[in-house]
């Protein structure tokens, strides 16, 4: 396992909803992989101005933190799509308490339990949330903005391998699916 599968500045990343789970994993355990982490419960807190600034401008922050593995990352999407960027931090508290201090607020609290695999140079996470299905995201971190459109057509591949089409790809964000459902 290695940190280097999520360096980078961009992420290509194709989400699929799963029909079968169980399906999906059996199809994983005969494929070679290795596992970072299992079942683990992430619980995001999206932040925004009071004015929805960073959602008018396609912009996503938040902290998450990660139980039982005990990861705690800050993270930052868009303005672009492919845009994304995340770090380690130590105390989500702080982090959380530093960002009201400058004038943002919590906008969503999300929860979904999450594993994580990786084939090759992808990570493949299979997410579950609540009250609103199972999915498997294939994705690769790079700063090689030339290499979106090749990486993307590999993930197609990779995922194919997997049974999976386009008529089961996800164009929606989690975020976006729990405000849907939820807010």
């Amino acid at each position: 396992m290695s940190d280097e599968h999520f360096q980078g500045k961009y992420e290509v990343e194709l989400k699929y909803r799963l029909e079968s789970k169980t399906n999906f994993l059996n199809i994983l355990k005969n494929t070679p992989h290795e596992v970072m982490l299992e079942d683990n419960l992430e619980s995001d807190c999206y932040f925004d101005t009071p004015d929805k600034s960073l959602h008018q401008q396609n912009k996503s922050v938040c902290i998450r933190t990660m139980k039982p593995s005990g990861i705690k990352l800050w993270i930052v999407k868009g303005p672009e799509v492919d845009r994304c960027e995340a770090t380690n931090i130590t105390d989500a508290k702080s982090a959380k308490s530093m960002l009201e201090t400058m004038g943002y607020e919590i906008t969503l609290k999300a929860t979904k339990t999450r594993s994580i695999y990786f084939v090759g140079k992808f990570h493949i996470t299979v997410d579950s949330l609540d009250g609103i299905g199972d999915f498997a995201e294939f994705a690769i971190m790079t700063d090689d903005e030339l290499m979106l459109t090749a990486y993307k057509s590999e993930l197609e591949t990779l995922a194919s391998k997997f049974g999976l089409t386009d008529s089961a790809l996800q164009t929606k964000s989690y975020k976006q699916m729990f405000v849907e459902k939820y807010v």
